[in-house]
Formats: structure tokens, sequence, C-alpha cells
């Protein structure tokens, strides 16, 4: 099978798509990426509900079809369907996981729990406010206030859910990592970010240590992008 070209559309500021962006580059894989905002009329071109990312496949096989692959979880699978090698996931017993199964669910747990606690709940409002400088720091607090309770649970939680050293799930990188570190990652860029247990700090910094964060975090809140 030749190695088909992708594009992919999203914009390095969000989360979602950073996660593919760091597997494909990790990974080796070439792409283009078209940077555009979720609910824009090319978001809405090429996802049915204008999300983020969309994967066009640009060949199978020598043929071209561009065909448009959505979902984050459905384009990791293809990824790793063409691209097996070096692996982003566990085998039965690796780290605290029992079965491999609990690698996809950490990830599906951090995509639907955590977009919501980390984004929607703290990191967009704190930079919305912040933009706008209507509000004190103490006001913008109190104004966040719910949003840093359930927040300071799903971190809790999710440390309670990794290994106690090195990856999410010990000595092996996976989706998990790559799926965790963009929301933290914004996180970390805000205030709030006080709020990172020592462990995922730690974890962080070896995140940062790699080649394929440092190449997708330009136009991230993590190196003080704005929201496009």
């Amino acid at each position: 099978m030749a190695s088909p070209s992708f594009t992919i559309v999203g914009t390095p500021f969000s989360t979602f798509t950073r996660a593919i962006t760091l597997a494909l580059t990790y990974k080796g894989i070439a792409f283009n990426q078209v940077r555009v905002v979720p609910h824009s009329d090319t978001a809405y071109d090429n996802h049915p509900f204008g999300f983020l990312p969309t994967l066009i496949i640009h060949e199978i096989d020598g043929k071209k079809v561009d065909l448009k692959l959505r979902e984050s979880q459905a384009i990791a699978r293809y990824i790793d369907r063409i691209a097996p090698e070096p692996t982003l996931h566990i085998a039965d017993g690796d780290g605290h996981a029992l079965i491999a199964e609990q690698m996809w669910e950490f990830v599906s747990i951090a995509n639907a729990h955590g977009f919501q606690a980390v984004e929607k709940g703290v990191v967009k409002p704190r930079v919305a406010a912040t933009d706008e400088g209507k509000l004190s720091d103490a006001e913008v607090r109190r104004n966040i206030a719910p949003g840093v309770d359930h927040l300071c649970k799903f971190l809790k939680k999710t440390e309670d859910g990794m290994s106690p050293e090195r990856y999410v799930f010990g000595e092996k990188l996976t989706w998990a990592d790559f799926f965790l570190f963009p929301l933290l990652a914004d996180l970390r860029a805000i205030p709030e970010g006080e709020l990172l247990s020592p462990r995922l700090l730690a974890w962080m910094q070896k995140m940062d240590r790699l080649e394929a964060v440092q190449k997708t975090a330009p136009g991230t809140l993590s190196v003080g992008a704005r929201p496009p």
C-alpha cells in the first residue's frame, strides 16, 4: 500500500487537532494543515457539525480519493493501521493496566470529560476575560470558581488513573498521553495552572522533551498564542 498524503483541517489552537498532529509528527507522517476554527465555513465543509479535526486522505493505493475522516478516535485508529510503529498502544499488564483497553478508556474520559472541565469550564472563560481586560484577577477567579471546582475533581481523578511515574501508563508513550497533554498544556499557560500537582507537572515536563510536542507547540495557547 502506497503511503497516502494527508491534510489535517483544524487550527493548532484546537486540543483535539493537536492530539492528532502530535501522533502524526511522532510517527513521521507528513501532512498539510488547514488552520481553521470550529464552526467556520471550511470546518462545516469537512465535518457535518463543524467540529475539528478532519483528516483528508488524498490517496489510497495510488488512487485519488480525498476521503474525509472525522472524529479524533476514528482518525487515531486509522493512523495506527497505516503506521503501527512506533506504537502508541499498551499490552495487557503494562504500567498499572490489567487490560490494553484501559488506554482507550482513559482517552475517552479525557476527551469527553477533560475538555468540559479544562477548556469550557476554566481555560476559555479565563482567556476571554483576560483578553477583554475589564475584570480584575479576583473577579475572574470568582466568576470561574464553579468551573475550577469541577476542574479540581477532574485533575484528581486523572492523576488517580495514571501510573505513579513517567507516562500515563508508565514506560510506554501512548495515545492517552497525546490526548491529555494538549488540555493540560493550555491549563498550564493560565493562572489556574497552579492547580497542577507535582505528578502532573513532572509528566508534562517529560512530555515537553518530545520532539513532537515541540514541533506542534506553535499556534497553541501553551506558547502564548491567542484564540484565532
